[in-house]
């Protein structure tokens, strides 16, 4: 099965993934925008409508996608429009790319329990809106954190 996140900086966003039991491959690109194939670049003008995401592919026998939700919720801040830190832009939102009606619905229950129960201190303002097109990011991009010996957690 395949989830796409967006969460900020994807080289974050792989490092976490990777390291999830069940995840079989991981991969960051680029999702939502206009542009077909865009670059690094031309994602950073903040002018393709992307976000920077990581996608996902896992053994549903092994983890559930409510757990790869988990992952998501606790490795970002989802109540910031547009930011995570100091990266400031589109391509930085928190978003939730279903690529079923299962995991649509899993999300905006687990967005609605956490508002409830007050998980963050702001309203969770996370997307969660249908796959698009992924436009793999260049190779460099890919498995950053390994390819630089960084471990971010």
């Amino acid at each position: 099965m395949k989830a796409t996140f967006g969460m900020g900086c994807f080289w974050c966003s792989e490092d976490v993934f990777k390291k999830v039991e069940g995840v079989e491959s991981t991969a960051v690109g680029y999702m939502g925008g206009h542009v077909d194939n865009p670059t690094y670049e031309q994602v950073c003008t903040d002018r393709t409508g992307h976000a920077e995401v990581v996608q996902v592919e896992y053994d549903p026998a092994r983890v559930s996608f409510e757990e790869l939700l988990g992952v998501f919720w606790a490795n970002h801040d989802p109540t910031t429009p547009n930011r995570q830190g100091p990266d400031v832009g589109v391509q930085y939102r928190s978003a939730v790319f279903y690529h079923t009606q299962e995991q649509k619905a899993a999300a905006d229950a687990a967005m609605q329990k956490l508002d409830k129960a007050g998980a963050f201190a702001k309203k969770i303002v996370t997307e969660v809106v249908p796959a698009k097109p992924f436009w793999r990011a260049e190779e460099y991009h890919q498995s950053y954190y390994q390819k630089c010996g960084l471990r971010m957690h």
